[in-house]
């Protein structure tokens, strides 16, 4: 991470940021008493369903509250059409369900706010670590109060690469780039986390939800990175996502993993 002066937050990053934080004291709430939840699997999804839709609920009651005006799309609700239909929240109140349905701390609350079908602002919070990710289109990427840039690795053996949902064949031509490879079970933390250069490469085959990689995608490229199709060209399209690291890896991964 690169440490500078901090930009002033706009007043759409502050509301964004003050939303997620709130909704999280739900599921923090939740995810302790998972640890000794002594039931079925079916009533632990239940529970986890409740405190998801807890969250989504207060997440459109701030935002809305802020901008009344703008549309909102959840992974948990039905879209609300506003009357300023050229804005549009994005969120996603809980990606990393089965991690969190089973106590394991890599989960994420991300919000991105789409101006004329384009991702202009996006923040990603990881309430386990107190970690705030966050991006405005045109002003870089951050992490609380650090700048972060993507990782500059291209050796293919020195990569650690987040994996998706690939076939087998598409695994081990992998194991032709890197034998450091992770399913973490969240993607969007994955795509916060290449951002940050804490992973270098995403791959996946699968086409994801908007609520999903939202938010990453302008984190990723304002930290400097690239969100590709399998043919390793850039796209704005979230249906196509499936390569995201930096610039100089992008073609390789793509010529090995999809070719």
């Amino acid at each position: 991470m690169i440490s500078v002066k901090l930009p002033p937050q706009s007043s759409i990053v502050a509301v964004m940021t003050k939303s997620v934080v709130k909704a999280s004291r739900w599921l923090l709430r939740d995810f302790a008493e998972l640890e000794n939840l002594q039931v079925s699997v079916k009533s632990n999804k239940a529970f986890v369903t409740s405190a998801d839709l807890k969250a989504d609920r207060i997440l459109r009651e701030e935002l809305l509250h802020a901008r009344p005006t703008y549309s909102l799309i959840s992974e948990e609700a039905v879209e609300i059409v506003g009357d300023d239909p050229s804005h549009r929240w994005i969120v996603d109140p809980l990606d990393g369900t089965v991690n969190y349905m089973h106590g394991f701390p890599h989960w994420a609350i991300s919000v991105a706010l789409e101006k004329n079908e384009e991702i202009v602002a996006a923040v990603t919070y990881d309430p386990v670590k107190n970690e705030t990710f966050w991006a405005e289109k045109g002003c870089g990427a951050y992490i609380n109060d650090k700048k972060i840039r993507v990782s500059r690795k291209c050796t293919p053996s020195d990569l650690l690469i987040s994996v998706g949902s690939l076939t087998p064949i598409q695994e081990d031509r992998l194991y032709s780039m890197s034998n450091s490879l992770r399913r973490t079970g969240s993607m969007t933390l994955d795509m916060a986390y290449i951002a940050a250069g804490r992973m270098d490469l995403l791959l996946s085959s699968i086409r994801p939800n908007k609520w999903d990689v939202a938010a990453g995608m302008l984190l990723v490229r304002e930290a400097g990175g690239m969100v590709a199709t399998k043919n390793g060209e850039s796209t704005t399209n979230y249906e196509k996502i499936a390569i995201v690291g930096n610039v100089d890896i992008v073609p390789t991964a793509s010529k090995i993993c999809f070719s």
